[in-house]
């Protein structure tokens, strides 16, 4: 059973270098074993579109392609919404 296709995915916006980013990802590691982490480097030319949009908010979080939060990450917010993916799994 491949249990990774299922797991959420947390799309992190990011620059290097991101202070914020680098703390927000501690805060995550804990849940790492249940979501997919994926680093989107805003100041890529193929990210322009991302860049306009999130160059001042960095780091954001999108779950599961939805928009969940900015700045800092918001354990309780991101705990609610991926026990709702989970749930909705099983």
């Amino acid at each position: 059973c491949s249990a990774s296709a299922n797991k959420p995915v947390l799309t992190l916006f990011t620059k290097k270098p991101c202070p914020l980013c680098d703390e927000a990802k501690e805060v995550l590691e804990p849940y790492k074993r249940r979501f997919i982490l994926q680093e989107v480097d805003i100041t890529l030319p193929e990210n322009s579109a991302w860049y306009d949009k999130y160059k001042y908010d960095i780091p954001v979080f999108h779950l599961n392609g939805k928009f969940l939060m900015k700045h800092r990450v918001d354990i309780q917010k991101f705990e609610d919404q991926l026990r709702k993916l989970e749930l909705q799994r099983e």
